[in-house]
C-alpha cells in the first residue's frame, strides 16, 4: 500500500542503524535529500515550526534544518520522535521512512531499477512527491505522468515487460503515483509530447481516444502546462532519452534529473548534468507550440467512435 502522500509502505519493522546490509546501489546523499524531504512535508503539513519541532528531539531549529537539508546521517530515535510529533501514526508509513533513514545512513552509488517497482522506488517517489515542479519528456511516447492504465498496460504489454500480474502492479503504482496531481498542493507539472505520439493509437481506438480525453483534461488544470511538440521539429534529435526534471520549493535544494534509458535509469544532480538538461528542455519548449494552442490540436484529434467498431 502507499501512504497518502504516494510513497509505497512497507509493513516490517526497521531500526535506523541496524546491521542489514545496505544496498550498495544507493547514494547516500541522495537518500538524505529524499529523507529530509519528506520530514520537511510532514512538518508543514502538521503546521509545526522548526523550533517546535527541535524541541520534540531535543535539538535546536538549526538540527532540524540541517536534518530537512539532508546534510546529517539520522537516528532512529530522532525520527521516531518527529514522526510521532507530527502525527504519523500508521506502522507502515514510520517503517518506511526508518528503512529510507537507515539506507541514507549506509555508503553507496545511485543507480536506479529499470521501473520504479525496484526496491528503490521509495526513493524516486519521496522525491516525487516532495516536489514543486515536475517536467517530463518521452520520446514518441506520452510521459507517465500522464498515461492512462489503458495506455500504460498496453506500452508494458508490447515491451513484453513482465506477467500479467507484474503488469499490473506497474500500472497499479502509476496510478498511485499519479495521485499527486489530485492533491491540493498538488506540484506544477510541465508536459512536452510529440505530436506523433498523440496521433498514434497505441492499444486500439479506445485507448487511443481515452488517453487523448485525459490529457484534454490534464491540460486544463491551472497546475498542468501540455505542450505539442510537432512532427516536423524530430523530438528525439533534441533528446534521444526520456527524462523528467524535479525542481523543490526550498531554494537550498538543487534540482534532479531522474534519467530513463533501456539498461535502468540514473539520478543526476550535479550542475554540469544539469545545465545540460536544462538546455535541452528549454530547446523542446522554444520548438513546441504554445501551450494555448494544445486544447484545439487536441480536439481535432478527438473522433466519436467509428460507426463500424465493435
Amino acid at each position: 500500500m502507499l501512504t497518502p502522500t504516494g510513497v509505497p509502505v512497507i509493513n516490517e519493522s526497521v531500526d535506523v542503524g541496524a546491521d542489514d546490509e545496505p544496498d550498495s546501489d544507493d547514494d547516500p546523499a541522495l537518500l538524505r535529500r529524499a529523507v529530509g524531504l519528506r520530514l520537511r512535508r510532514l512538518r508543514e503539513d502538521a503546521g509545526i515550526s522548526g523550533e517546535a519541532a527541535g524541541r520534540a528531539i531535543r535539538a535546536s531549529h538549526s538540527k532540524i534544518s540541517r536534518m530537512e537539508a539532508g546534510r546529517v546521517t539520522f537516528r532512529a530515535r530522532d525520527i521516531e520522535d518527529l514522526l510521532t510529533r507530527y502525527g504519523v501514526d500508521e506502522d507502515g508509513a514510520r517503517t518506511e521512512l526508518l528503512r529510507l533513514a537507515q539506507r541514507a545512513n549506509a555508503v553507496g552509488r545511485w543507480q536506479a531499477g529499470p521501473d520504479l517497482t525496484t526496491a528503490r522506488a521509495d526513493t524516486y517517489l519521496a522525491l516525487e512527491d516532495a516536489s514543486s515542479l515536475i517536467r517530463c519528456y518521452a520520446p514518441c511516447l506520452v510521459p507517465d505522468l500522464a498515461r492512462t492504465p489503458s495506455y500504460a498496460h498496453t506500452l508494458l504489454a508490447i515491451a513484453e515487460r513482465g506477467s500479467a500480474i507484474e503488469i499490473h502492479r506497474r500500472v497499479e503504482l502509476l496510478v498511485r503515483r499519479q495521485q499527486l496531481l489530485d492533491r491540493a498542493d498538488s506540484p506544477r507539472v510541465w508536459l512536452v509530447i510529440e505530436e506523433a505520439a498523440l496521433r498514434r493509437p497505441i492499444g486500439g481506438f479506445e485507448v487511443w481516444q481515452g488517453q487523448l480525453e485525459h490529457l484534454a483534461e490534464l491540460s486544463a488544470r491551472p497546475s498542468v502546462t501540455v505542450q505539442v511538440l510537432p512532427d516536423h521539429v524530430g523530438g528525439p534529435a533534441i533528446s534521444g532519452s526520456a527524462f523528467t526534471l524535479l525542481r523543490f520549493a526550498a531554494p537550498e535544494f538543487g534540482d534532479i534529473a531522474y534519467l530513463q534509458h533501456p539498461n535502468g535509469a540514473q539520478f543526476l544532480d550535479k550542475r554540469g548534468d544539469l545545465d545540460r538538461f536544462n538546455e535541452v528542455w528549454d530547446r523542446l519548449c522554444v520548438c513546441a507550440a504554445p501551450p494555448m494552442q494544445t486544447a484545439d490540436f487536441l480536439d481535432r484529434l478527438r473522433t466519436p467512435l467509428p460507426p463500424d467498431a465493435n
